[in-house]
């Protein structure tokens, strides 16, 4: 058997089938499940998504430790860390939500929707449109057909889609190449001389002393980092200093971390990148597809670079196609690939998932990944690379079709409460629960970019 083979086999030992289906709550080792598994309701089974991706962590774990550790998920739990952005409180004032530019909006033939949260998104949307200030968007937008404003703000550098239906979607090249593959897609290759994290069977914190880059933004691989956080990893978020993150962004999703700002243009701080990369076990990019590439951050210079180093991707919309390179959010991919559609009102007004589920779910499945990925260098059989999009997410969740349970009530979930440099916040708690405790965060999110970019 070769090293790809081998280490395929340790891949599916430790997720069962749940990375090799569609259908992500197929796990040969099924977590057991505290509480309801529908609540939300709605055309789509956006529990089961819940639920299976969170429940993948939780079997990877278990696997990871030869069934020493026991982690169980809390279905209300679930449904807390899916909606953790609204539930987070800074001083008892929760997020604003979406910008006001953010949004559905009719155009002269359909409907578009905008994602304009971040301010260089805004102004390239505002300009793209000759939106002046204090002028209406909406009155705006309708001069155009909505491929029109779609294309002249995505020319901008802005975000917007056209909202399609699923057959729409479907029948598009750019559908048609974001739905082929398996929701994780693994790329194995021999092991190199170098750093071995080893396991060291220490329930909740299991993953102590693994070093775990964080080069991603908004919440799909800060989802992911998150959780690895929770167990115990040391997870070094870095970011750029002329794109800051949003500020509730940065809160919400950094229990645990440290931050720091690095300028890739710089000779300096690539040299302080290569030597983080150089004792780093993990590394996470979740910018858009080729966007690090000239900093030599793409998956295959690292791999020839590091070869010791596992490697895990995400993006809006694949790896191929016409829309591979093109900038996305959870938002953006419900609209265009079908989502918005099917939760629409009856005349015709698009919706939304109850929560942002593309993003999470993606999160979750990654993290599952990379501690797969960890078992299977620790038993040198191989170094992974996976890659994960939000429109193959969009996938899996059509994939598991209408709800098949009806909808039961919630439990309260555990709410936690730390002090931090942001003021006193009140959040929820990770979805975990480990050797019979619900499983907190080990600290709260650090000041904005003020850590050194070293390892502890």
């Amino acid at each position: 058997m070769g090293i790809a083979e081998s280490a395929n086999e340790i891949v599916k030992r430790t997720l069962g089938t749940g990375f090799t289906q569609s259908g992500v709550l197929e796990l040969s080792q099924a977590p057991r499940i505290r509480g309801p598994q529908s609540w939300w309701g709605g055309p789509l089974a956006v529990e089961q998504l819940a639920l299976g991706s969170v429940g993948l962590v939780a079997t990877a774990l278990h696997e990871l430790s030869d069934g020493s550790i026991d982690v169980e998920i809390d279905s209300s739990q679930v449904a807390a860390a899916f909606n953790s952005s609204s539930l987070l409180e800074i001083n008892g004032e929760k997020s604003a939500g979406f910008a006001e530019h953010s949004g559905f909006y009719r155009t002269s033939d359909g409907w578009i929707r905008t994602h304009a949260n971040y301010p260089h998104h805004e102004r390239a949307l505002l300009q793209a449109t000759g939106t002046t200030p204090g002028a209406d968007l909406a009155k705006e937008l309708k001069q155009y057909t909505v491929v029109q404003a779609q294309e002249i703000i995505v020319d901008a550098g802005g975000i917007a889609t056209a909202v399609q239906t699923r057959e729409q979607w479907l029948q598009s090249e750019a559908g048609q190449a974001a739905q082929r593959g398996e929701w994780a897609q693994f790329s194995l290759r021999a092991p190199g001389e170098g750093r071995v994290w080893n396991f060291n069977p220490r329930a909740p914190r299991a993953l102590e002393g693994l070093r775990v880059l964080d080069l991603t933004r908004v919440i799909a691989g800060p989802t992911a980092t998150k959780t690895l956080a929770a167990f115990g990893a040391q997870v070094l978020r870095i970011d750029a200093p002329q794109l800051p993150e949003l500020r509730e962004q940065h809160i919400d999703t950094g229990f645990g971390k440290r931050s720091a700002l690095l300028d890739f243009s710089s000779a300096t701080d690539a040299q302080r990148m290569t030597g983080l990369l150089e004792q780093a076990d993990v590394v996470i990019i979740g910018y858009r597809h080729g966007a690090l590439s000239s900093f030599g951050l793409g998956r295959q210079s690292l791999s020839e670079k590091y070869p010791n180093l596992i490697i895990a991707e995400l993006d809006a919309w694949g790896y191929t196609g016409p829309w591979a390179n093109r900038r996305g959010f959870d938002s953006i991919v419900q609209a265009a690939c079908g989502i918005a559609d099917a939760y629409g009102t009856e005349d015709g007004v698009p919706g939304a998932l109850p929560v942002q589920a593309l993003d999470h779910a993606t999160g979750y499945g990654l993290a599952a990944a990379i501690i797969a990925m960890v078992r299977a260098r620790a038993e040198r059989q191989a170094v992974g690379s996976v890659r994960f999009s939000l429109a193959r997410t969009a996938q899996a969740l059509f994939d598991f079709g209408t709800p098949a349970l009806p909808t039961e009530n919630l439990d309260a979930p555990r709410m936690g409460q730390m002090d931090s440099s942001y003021g006193t916040l009140n959040y929820a708690q990770s979805p975990f629960i480990c050797e019979g405790q619900g499983l907190d965060f080990a600290s709260a999110p650090p000041p904005y970019g003020e850590d050194e970019p070293i390892w502890l």
